[in-house]
């Protein structure tokens, strides 16, 4: 059976990934994969087109070993030069910002969605230091389009009557691509660790010289099935790796800090859904 001739007009829905391990999870999630397009001149992007259900998308990453908001709207500026986009997401890795109320877990998924005097993106590290050394932000983003919005709400019903199954997500990751079943897979509650946030981490990558009296005692899952959190997501040009200035961000309603989000939302109606990692 031949395959139907697609075209650049038919992919007006973007994605954009930070990391290639971010794009890979994006990837393996399509229900058909689609021949590449001639790019255009100085388009230095390189896409991953398919489909997932009814929708045509691209897919983007930012160039290997580069971070930041200025090459994150470079991405979205030329894909926007190739493809009709009418709105984008993003998708990727972050570090959930954790509290009795929000009950973040390792491998949780964080959808932005408006909360409060935010639009869904927060640009966290934007704004000025004034007496005191008191940052203060300035400016705002606007919120995804309606007719995201509306989506998210069907969403949440559908998660509310019938559950989202996730499990059954990951399997066809792995069913689809089988070399990402072990590193893509839940690490365990063991490496689910939560510090008190006023304690710096010790150490190189692992917590092994971290001091255990520390840790947040949090009741026990029923499983590991990833869960849902929706609210705002803090994104900038710097990593979030600082327990107490995370922490600190708290009381400013962020669940989820990530890097690059907030200058795409800049070129285009942006929606972010991370992971906690």
């Amino acid at each position: 059976m031949a395959h139907p001739t697609r075209t650049h007009e038919d992919y007006q829905i973007g994605i954009i990934c930070a990391l290639a391990t971010e794009k890979a999870a994006m990837a393996a999630m399509l229900d058909e994969t689609h021949p590449k397009l001639k790019k255009g001149n100085g388009n230095q992007n390189v896409y991953t087109l398919g489909k997932i259900g009814v929708h045509n998308v691209v897919i983007a990453c930012l160039p290997a070993g580069l971070l930041g908001n200025g090459l994150a709207t470079v991405v979205a500026k030329d894909m926007q030069r190739s493809f009709p986009i009418k709105f984008g997401l993003m998708v990727g890795i972050g570090g959930g910002v954790w509290s009795k109320k929000d009950d973040i877990r390792l491998g949780d998924v964080v959808v932005g969605q408006p909360t409060g005097a935010h639009g869904g993106v927060v640009q966290w590290d934007y704004g000025k230091t004034g007496k005191s050394g008191i940052f203060q932000r300035t400016g705002s983003l606007d919120k995804p389009p309606l007719v995201l919005l509306h989506a998210l709400q069907e969403l949440r019903t559908i998660s509310l009557t019938d559950g989202v199954d996730i499990e059954g997500s990951l399997s066809f990751m792995v069913q689809n691509k089988p070399l990402m079943g072990h590193d893509y897979r839940y690490q365990g509650a063991d490496c689910d660790q939560l510090f008190e946030s006023t304690y710096d981490h010790e150490g190189d990558e692992t917590c092994d010289e971290c001091d255990p009296k520390l840790i947040v005692q949090r009741p026990a899952r029923e499983n590991s099935i990833p869960r849902i959190h929706y609210g705002n997501i803090a994104s900038g040009s710097n990593v979030m790796k600082h327990c107490y200035s995370r922490h600190d961000s708290q009381g400013r309603r962020r669940d989820l800090f990530r890097d690059g989000g907030s200058r795409i939302n800049g070129q285009f109606p942006v929606f972010c859904d991370q992971r906690h990692l």
